[in-house]
């Protein structure tokens, strides 16, 4: 793996997408809005709404990347790019990599934007600050990118790509406890939510929101994350075929 071929990976993605208006505005503008919307939703509960705000952050960063990372590799994979980089001297290891770090740093950004939307124009307190907020939001966003980078090898179109987001994301939202506590779910659903990495970045979520300090249960739940993340990308990586 070559640090400066991974970041010309990045700074390629990076001015690619920069030139796409419509995804930037998915990425930075739609998440903001969505928790405006859902603020006068609950005009007549603002308690409702501050607990569920917090949890959101910890779940459209993910679904978000997951759709751009997603289509945008499937892209690069139908339109030969893929194929091209592959004959060149890159390895795998910089082609995923690159794309991580350049999807993981739209995702500080919209992590920064979302938190500051919430914490400042919402006027929604969260007792842990805004640096955690941020970093469980930003990994929300890598977990999102690397599964988005994994699903994008089974499917042979964009619609086939979006397809997977009632199939592996929409199980994970319903189970994670954003609508109901766990321990009060079926106990076949809690079992099914113990393995799915939605559900830990919806936890650290509330452990800043109810902790004023860095608890154990905040960075057990961020490891779990990271990890699931980190074999997403494994895997990933293993869908890349060298052309010859």
């Amino acid at each position: 793996m070559s640090f400066i071929k991974t970041l010309a990976t990045t700074k390629r993605v990076l001015s690619q997408l920069g030139h796409d208006r419509r995804t930037l505005a998915l990425l930075f503008i739609v998440p903001p809005a969505l928790l405006t919307i859902l603020k006068y939703v609950f005009q007549g509960e603002p308690r409702v709404f501050a607990t569920i705000a917090p949890m959101l952050l910890g779940i459209f960063p993910m679904i978000i990347m997951f759709l751009i990372t997603s289509i945008v590799t499937l892209r690069e994979r139908s339109s030969g790019t893929l194929n091209r980089l592959m004959t060149m001297p890159i390895s795998k290891s910089d082609f995923i990599f690159g794309y991580a770090i350049a999807f993981c740093l739209l995702g500080l950004v919209q992590a920064m934007i979302s938190s500051g939307v919430m914490l400042g124009l919402l006027r929604v307190t969260v007792i842990g600050g805004s640096i955690t907020t941020m970093i469980v939001a930003v990994l929300a966003a890598f977990l999102g990118t690397a599964l988005g980078l994994f699903t994008s090898a089974f499917a042979s179109s964009e619609f086939q790509a979006v397809q997977f987001l009632p199939a592996l994301i929409f199980p994970q939202l319903l189970v994670c406890g954003l609508f109901v506590a766990r321990t009060e779910m079926a106990k076949p659903l809690q079992w099914l939510a113990d393995i799915m990495p939605l559900t830990y970045s919806v936890d650290a979520m509330k452990q800043v929101t109810i902790s004023s300090s860095w608890t154990n249960v905040l960075s057990r739940d961020l490891i779990v994350v990271a990890c699931f993340a980190v074999v997403a990308l494994i895997l990933g990586a293993a869908t890349i075929r060298r052309q010859e």
